[in-house]
């Protein structure tokens, strides 16, 4: 049986997004069929739309979601119907090297639905990280769905499914931050603002939110900063190290993704500390350091990857410190939107005053 139902398209490079009828099919073997109640906008949907991430349009976008699982394919175990869900973008494989290895966050294999998704005409879609969530209903592996409370706001959580999941995850998986810990974020978009929130909730005591953008700095303090620096106005390595008893900071995570930012992170962290980059470059970037500088300082210099993250541990770990109050996940919901205004919610990232519009479908 085919689904109609109305999903956000984009047919070309810059073009225009439309709301449009396709077809989704019912689930087969490792299969799930999801009606989505919430999608966040994310900038990886709107480097989709640009052309920035490949040109296998058409695109059905969106991959921020909370859904409920309405039909599964055979040999399904991980979800049952009814089952409240986050879906993600890492169904781990389980018989790669790095899931052999006991490390499936780092899975090389993982996988999305086996069937396709068409507009009417039987043009196939290409979902957004295999997902495709601005959308009544959308076809996922069964692995790309996590089960959580329904007790949860399904626009908060959903968050999880991607960018907040990232900067939560550079913090506590990837920089390992301890309590106690100093912590520096270079960068205060959404990324950088849950790097920040991760940092808390892992026990930093010094968190050291940086950026050239006032009003960014000052929404970090509701998420944990306790201190700020205005890179426009202060040369953040000597500031950082100011307010770390001029040393650095244990852990400085590089939420830009570009060369100048960067350096700033390395020259930033104390002796043996760790620098994390989340932000994502462009392909024609480069940095050049001494490599004696890298030698002497010692530490780490690590990439993070959707956080380091296994959803299914983490996912129900952070939805429950979210119901606890430990982690304000609301405070990511800048604005509830509809189907039809993801566009208009694109325009929006240019100005930087949004943290996540979130469609609300069902």
């Amino acid at each position: 049986m085919m689904h109609r139902v109305r999903g956000v398209v984009v047919h070309g490079k810059g073009e225009p997004v439309s709301v449009e009828t396709i077809l989704v099919p019912d689930p087969g073997p490792g299969e799930a069929l999801v009606d989505i109640l919430t999608c966040g906008v994310c900038h990886t949907d709107l480097a989709y739309q640009q052309g920035g991430i490949n040109d296998e349009y058409p695109f059905l976008l969106g991959h921020e979601a909370t859904g409920v699982v309405a039909a599964v394919g055979d040999d399904v175990t991980e979800v049952a119907v009814g089952d409240r869900v986050i879906l993600n973008w890492r169904a781990v494989c389980g018989q790669c090297r790095a899931c052999r290895r006991g490390e499936p966050q780092y899975c090389f294999d993982t996988h999305n639905a086996t069937q396709k998704m068409t507009l009417e005409d039987g043009t196939v879609l290409s979902p957004a990280l295999g997902i495709g969530a601005f959308a009544e209903k959308t076809l996922v592996a069964a692995g790309q769905c996590t089960r959580v409370s329904e007790a949860a706001d399904p626009a908060a959580v959903g968050l999880l499914g991607c960018g907040v999941m990232a900067g939560i995850g550079a913090a506590m998986n990837t920089g390992g931050v301890q309590h106690g810990d100093s912590v520096a974020v270079i960068g205060c978009g959404g990324v950088g603002t849950a790097a920040v929130a991760g940092a808390r909730l892992a026990g930093a005591t010094t968190i050291i939110a940086v950026d050239i953008d006032d009003d960014k700095l000052a929404r970090t303090r509701n998420f944990g900063a306790t201190h700020t620096i205005n890179s426009r106005n202060q040369d953040p390595v000597a500031a950082i190290r100011e307010l770390t008893g001029g040393n650095g900071a244990d852990v400085v995570i590089e939420a830009v993704g570009r060369p100048e930012t960067y350096e700033q992170a390395f020259y930033a962290r104390d002796l043996a500390g760790v620098v994390v980059l989340v932000g994502v470059p462009t392909p024609d970037m480069k940095i050049e350091l001494p490599l004696l500088e890298v030698f002497g300082r010692g530490g780490a210099l690590k990439s993070s990857w959707y956080g380091d993250c296994l959803p299914s541990r983490d996912f129900p770990m952070l939805v429950q410190h979210y119901l606890n109050g430990n982690l304000d996940l609301d405070g990511f919901v800048t604005e509830r939107i509809g189907i039809d205004d993801v566009e208009a919610a694109f325009e929006k990232m240019h100005t930087g005053n949004v943290l996540r519009s979130v469609v609300e479908i069902s």
